[in-house]
């Protein structure tokens, strides 16, 4: 057994002995624990009255569940329980709150850092931290930390990137979120786009990028971008710095990120993205891929850098067929109960 196994066993083992003697998997507990859930063994639960969040040290550092009041934001389908990263092994789909670095074109393969095991510790009442290997095809180890709120579906993520390695590093956060599809993305636009519609669509095998798309599922409206659904092409990208967008559901939730975004600084994607939205067809994969990215950090040996997301599930009844989206409503909702 190597060392990096003997650490996450210790730490994992520490976890079920502060834990097993007051808890099992299957009780409502408030706080954060070990528990079972799609097939691992050894997820951590945050959980207040209202919201959990489940995360996934096993295989990549995802989050398994966000759910409110019982109901599951994130796609997770049957078929890849328990599934464990092996090289050469079949892999399965990394469903669920995905996390990654990119840019996308330019980095390396780095299967370890996407689909590896992770170690875990909870660090607080309401929190934990998930940590990557030392990844040698990029360079650097990732940290994920993750914060729950004490009375509402508030959830911090802070990813953190830390260059390993003996040269200099460019990367940037690249969030790959799995939501359940069938709904509608709300995103502020911000004055000087460099796109003509706010937005790119990327063509076939995302080889092209057409900086002037038109699509009958994409409009502009009132100074917001709306995807009523999927669009011919699902790959699409936009430069807005209003530093959130919303994603309405149709079990009458909507999942708001918020994130921070940097008008000087460079953004290192193809197309300078701040926000990417992968929205296939439902019989392809039926979710609604959403993606804050972050501006290029230039990391030297031994520096970091962090970037935080926030998500919240907020009530919102979905729109009934033919009927417009309240988008002044939504900006106030966001405004008030995501802040």
């Amino acid at each position: 057994m190597n060392s990096s196994n003997i650490a996450y066993n210790i730490t994992i083992w520490f976890l079920v002995g502060s834990f097993v003697c007051s808890v099992r998997a299957e009780d409502n507990v408030v706080g954060a624990r070990v528990v079972k859930f799609y097939g691992y063994e050894d997820c951590l639960r945050l959980e207040n009255d209202s919201t959990r969040v489940t995360l996934c040290p096993a295989a990549g550092g995802r989050v398994l569940e966000y759910s409110f009041r019982g109901e599951n934001a994130l796609y997770l389908p049957p078929g890849c329980e328990g599934w464990q990263y092996e090289s050469g092994k079949k892999e399965c789909s990394m469903d669920g709150g995905r996390f990654d670095i990119g840019p996308e074109q330019t980095i390396p393969q780095h299967p370890q850092l996407w689909m590896g095991r992770w170690s875990s510790q909870i660090t607080g009442p309401l929190s934990a931290r998930l940590v990557s290997v030392k990844d040698k095809p990029t360079g650097v180890q990732l940290i994920r930390d993750f914060t729950l709120s004490e009375d509402s579906s508030r959830l911090e993520c802070k990813q953190t990137i830390k260059n390993v390695s003996k040269d200099t590093k460019e990367y940037c956060h690249w969030s790959r979120t799995y939501a359940l599809h069938g709904g509608i993305c709300v995103i502020p636009l911000t004055q000087q786009s460099r796109f003509p519609h706010g937005y790119v669509m990327y063509g076939p095998r995302i080889r092209t990028i057409n900086f002037r798309p038109e699509d009958p599922n994409i409009r502009v409206r009132d100074g917001f971008l709306e995807i009523t659904a999927p669009p011919k092409l699902p790959k699409l990208g936009m430069d807005s710095y209003a530093g959130w967008f919303a994603y309405l559901m149709n079990n009458n939730m909507m999942f708001v990120k918020r994130f921070p975004t940097y008008p000087n600084r460079v953004y290192n994607e193809v197309a300078g993205l701040t926000v990417s939205i992968y929205y296939p067809e439902k019989q392809d994969i039926p979710m609604c891929e959403l993606e804050p990215i972050g501006p290029r950090e230039k990391l030297t040996p031994s520096q970091s850098a962090s970037f935080t997301e926030t998500w919240w599930l907020l009530p919102h009844r979905f729109p009934k067929t033919g009927e417009q989206v309240n988008l002044k409503k939504i900006a106030a909702q966001v405004a008030r109960d995501a802040s």
